[in-house]
């Protein structure tokens, strides 16, 4: 089986690219991606695919996706996370619980995000987080993300020589493309205190989740991965072919229109799994063919 899905664990300080390495050698094949880039020190649900299954990731990457992160508020950092070097300092003995689930709800929604300084966003030709480590000072403009929930399921007062901070856990669920270090920043200027983000977990992109996830360790005990058809049908709408219709799609022809919105799986009537389809104004056009290799 060299076409499928694989749903990794990643651990912490692997960047993304890392576990794509290690699993073209457990795969045994360089035609390998993921969907959607964790930072190095955020862990859990990235999504990979192996052989043709690499055609879906673009589409994948677009989902939505759940998060588990901790704010620390009262220190804001040069990249919103742990990683960075220390800025301001702020006392956040005044900030209470109350506050803090008010300016949560106020980051929920349809909202206009700044993508942080180091992100791989490009700026003239350059992603910005290679400008930002010269030095320079990134000028990025916000952007359009939907936040669906943004839930504050923990909150603790920790004292430090540095002056009062609040930790605060939340869950997230957001559209592709949205920041959680950006919400963690905008939380705790919006409270007045400063914040950035000391610990991220993904526990979901669209249907793939952290129970069906794998460590790099037990991949290695034994390299299993999700059947292209079945990776398919579990993120998109299922479509049922003719053999006639399935002929005309291995060929990346037309075919009626499905009256879904968004990508479709067209599946031939053995089961097998032909192509991703969109539908156009009197027809259905394949966007990713899988038939042929």
């Amino acid at each position: 089986m060299t076409d499928g899905v694989v749903i990794v664990d990643k651990p912490a300080d692997w960047t993304s690219h890392d576990v794509v390495a290690r699993v073209r050698r457990l795969a045994g094949t360089r035609r390998v991606g993921h969907a959607g880039t964790l930072d190095p020190m955020a862990t859990g649900v990235l999504v990979l695919g192996v052989g043709r299954a690499t055609r879906l990731l673009g589409h994948l990457a677009l989902t939505r996706k759940v998060y588990e992160a901790t704010i620390r508020l009262g220190w804001t950092t040069t990249t919103d996370d742990a990683e960075g070097e220390p800025l301001e300092r702020r006392p956040a003995d005044r900030v209470d619980e109350a506050a803090v689930r008010a300016g949560a709800a106020a980051l929920t929604g349809v909202i206009q995000q700044v993508p942080p300084q180091v992100s791989a966003i490009k700026v003239n030709g350059q992603r910005a987080y290679r400008r930002a480590r010269a030095g320079e000072s990134v000028e990025l403009r916000a952007r359009e993300v939907t936040v669906h929930e943004f839930a504050v399921t923990g909150f603790r007062r920790v004292d430090d020589p540095g002056g009062a901070l609040v930790d605060v856990d939340a869950r997230v669920t957001c559209s592709s493309g949205t920041y959680i270090r950006s919400l963690a920043r905008d939380l705790g200027a919006d409270l007045g205190v400063g914040g950035h983000l000391t610990a991220l977990r993904r526990t979901r992109v669209g249907p793939y989740s952290l129970d069906q996830a794998a460590t790099l360790d037990e991949l290695a005990a034994e390299f299993t991965l999700m059947p292209l058809a079945e990776a398919v049908a579990a993120a998109f709408p299922v479509r049922r072919l003719t053999e006639a219709e399935a002929r005309r799609v291995a060929h990346g022809n037309r075919i009626s229109p499905s009256g879904r919105p968004g990508p479709v799986g067209l599946f031939a009537p053995d089961g097998s799994v032909l192509a991703l389809a969109e539908d156009r104004p009197g027809y259905g056009k394949p966007v990713v063919v899988f038939a042929g290799g």
